[in-house]
């Protein structure tokens, strides 16, 4: 005789997995490295930095 399963935790169970796999698959594709953030922010100083030394006047 085969187990007896409550649909309501399976079909919530299964939702959680599909939601963490679909959580992989966004960290892969859109998340950046500590390094890579520090990076883009060090970038973006020294541009601002760039700009704000050749203004005019303040």
């Amino acid at each position: 005789m085969a187990d007896v399963v409550n649909l309501n935790r399976w079909r919530k169970a299964k939702a959680r997995d599909e939601k963490s796999k679909q959580a992989e698959v966004n960290r892969v594709a859109h998340g950046r490295t500590k390094a890579e953030k520090q990076a883009a922010r060090q970038e973006e100083q020294r541009r601002q930095a760039e700009l704000d030394g050749h203004k005019l006047e303040d």
